[in-house]
């Protein structure tokens, strides 16, 4: 895929209160229509999306979209390790990031966030002065619970291949956590506080009151159905008089994939519903 031309990138460190942070910032070409902040995702699915964060940064830029990507704290480039890390610190880094776009801009937000990172854009949207314009969610993971198994089998996964103790299953990590144990998962030292918090995570809870959604599963076939769970949490925010449109991308999951992958429609299908408002159904 060939990203669409526009202004280079700016890489500079973002002051906060215990360090700093590395953004990169994507100047709108022509006149500023919005302001965009992406929200990476969680651990390594960070790094794997890179690439598809960069080629929508630049495609939004093109179209005139002021576009921010920041390192949380403990992640990237960002000062302070993983092990430091705690979902308040990122709120607070988010916070930090849409200050700093709106001295700039002084254009609407809206946040883009991937996975995990969605859920924290849902969990900052809801508790920050400053409420965005509208929300981008391109695959996420809004379930605490499922997303803390699903990385602690990671654990379970290398310690098997690796002859540990195969005894040792999501359970009896919850449990090691709960003792206060920092627990080694896939390269990342995972605090006792950010695993609780993001075991707390209800996706009907974070439901955005007034803002609208875009909401983009990527799935492998055109006809295949919304998994049960983004149903059920679709229909219980549309109940709620939530705005979500739900669009579905045929594509590949791109922050798990080995090799690093792009979905061209993803990209386009977020320039083309960024200048549309989210329906109620």
């Amino acid at each position: 895929m060939t990203a669409s031309p526009g202004p280079a990138a700016e890489p500079f460190f973002l002051p906060v209160e215990d360090g700093e942070r590395f953004c990169l910032f994507y100047p709108a070409a022509g006149s500023c229509r919005g302001a965009v902040l992406y929200v990476h995702p969680f651990a390594e699915e960070m790094n794997r999306s890179r690439r598809m964060a960069a080629l929508q940064a630049r495609a939004l830029a093109a179209l005139g979209y002021a576009v921010l990507q920041i390192d949380l704290h403990g992640c990237g480039d960002s000062s302070g390790d993983f092990a430091d890390a705690r979902w308040d610190d990122w709120k607070r880094d988010l916070e930090a990031a849409s200050a700093w776009l709106d001295a700039r801009t002084g254009q609407p937000l809206t946040l883009l966030g991937l996975r995990l990172g969605g859920a924290l854009a849902l969990d900052f949207a809801r508790g920050t002065a400053r409420p965005p314009a509208a929300i981008i969610l391109w695959h996420p993971a809004l379930s605490g619970p499922a997303a803390m198994t699903q990385f602690l089998r990671l654990r379970v996964a290398n310690d098997m291949l690796s002859g540990g103790d195969v005894r040792a299953g999501p359970s009896a990590l919850r449990a090691a956590l709960g003792r206060g144990e920092v627990l080694e998962i896939a390269g990342y030292d995972l605090h006792p506080e950010l695993a609780r918090a993001i075991d707390t995570l209800d996706p009907v809870l974070l439901a955005p009151r007034g803002i609208p959604v875009h909401w983009f599963e990527l799935t492998a076939a055109a006809d295949r159905p919304l998994a049960a769970t983004t149903h059920a949490t679709v229909g219980a925010w549309r109940r709620a008089r939530v705005q979500v449109d739900v669009h579905q991308i045929v594509g590949q999951p791109f922050w798990s994939t080995q090799e690093i992958s792009e979905c061209p429609a993803l990209v386009a299908a977020t320039c083309a519903a960024i200048r549309e408002p989210a329906h109620a159904f």
